[in-house]
């Protein structure tokens, strides 16, 4: 006969009577000292960046309070009078500052939907080269505009596209009517964006050649032998992989949409007059600077970067709601 032995009941465990003690401060001082010890020798290396960041960026911010004054260039800044928002209701009420707003919208809007895609075009064609040395020399041949100053890249389309460029002696050799590309105001912006494709297109397809270079090969045999064809591919599999970084350009490109060019566009303003050619860079250069109406000019670049800011924040807010990381990541 088996006798059982009896089974003794499970103590629970001993339970500590003691609140959970949150990290106390001196210890996260020294996880911190510890972290900038591992890692000092990178944080040698970013310093310089660092103080040239609030050199050049955070410390100039400090200067808007001149958009509320009725600034003397002569005197120390805090003996300007303040004159609060007496400044903005003269910009808005001056024709000119509409003007430049139009004109800027308009360039941002045509380099939108001419120039934005054009990178993305040129890098899917360069990436679909099979051989390595002709996308080497496909690639340097786009490169290499961009290293070109705006005052060489103006001076090429004069000489080509100008009143006595190639294109209108060849309409005269051959009787023809001769075309003012460079002098009219109304294909003026078509100009500007054509100028930028031709010296910038190339340079931008950097970002997208890496983020292709970034999509596993594996993917697209697998979409091959689920049967897809090249249009199924680029759907299915090469969109997806670069749309984040499509969807993180177009943000920044928005948050930077009242920039447009300033060192193109003031070498061609005379040609085309400033009713075609005035933009807000432009404004603040002429109305700020060569007028000496400094406090215009800072409340002009004032609304220029707030309007910025809300298009990168409203831009970031629709990509989290497409599911894309934007910017920066939800908090």
């Amino acid at each position: 006969m088996n006798v059982s032995t009896p089974v003794k009941p499970r103590q629970p465990a001993a339970t500590s009577l003691r609140s959970p003690v949150a990290p106390d401060a001196p210890r996260r001082r020294v996880r911190f000292g510890a972290k900038l010890r591992r890692d000092y020798p990178l944080a040698i290396m970013v310093a310089p960046a660092v103080v040239l960041l609030l050199l050049f960026v955070y410390v100039p911010l400090l200067g808007n309070v001149i958009a509320f004054m009725d600034y003397l260039p002569f005197v120390p800044i805090l003996q300007s009078p303040w004159v609060g928002l007496e400044n903005f209701t003269l910009l808005f009420a001056d024709p000119a500052f509409w003007t430049a707003v139009s004109n800027t919208l308009q360039i941002t809007a045509i380099q939108l939907l001419l120039f934005f895609p054009v990178p993305i075009a040129l890098a899917l064609l360069i990436h679909s080269l099979a051989w390595p040395w002709l996308r080497s020399i496909v690639q340097s041949v786009l490169y290499m505009p961009h290293f070109l100053s705006w005052v060489i890249v103006v001076g090429f389309f004069q000489q080509t596209l100008g009143a006595g460029g190639v294109l209108n002696r060849t309409l005269r050799e051959l009787d023809l009517a001769t075309i003012h590309v460079m002098s009219d105001p109304g294909t003026f912006k078509l100009l500007l964006v054509g100028q930028t494709v031709w010296k910038d297109a190339g340079w931008a397809t950097i970002i997208f050649l890496a983020a292709l270079a970034a999509i596993d090969d594996s993917l697209y045999e697998a979409a091959a032998i689920d049967g897809a064809g090249a249009w199924g591919r680029f759907w299915h599999v090469t969109l997806p992989g670069i749309r984040p970084i499509i969807v993180l350009l177009l943000i920044l490109r928005l948050g930077d949409a009242l920039s447009v060019g300033f060192e193109q566009i003031i070498l061609q303003r005379n040609a085309v007059g400033p009713g075609a050619a005035e933009v807000l860079d432009t404004f603040v250069y002429y109305h700020g600077v060569v007028d000496g109406n400094w406090s215009i000019g800072i409340a002009a670049g004032l609304i220029k970067g707030v309007v910025g800011l809300i298009l990168i924040l409203a831009a970031n807010k629709v990509a989290h709601m497409l599911g894309e990381q934007g910017v920066y990541s939800k908090a």
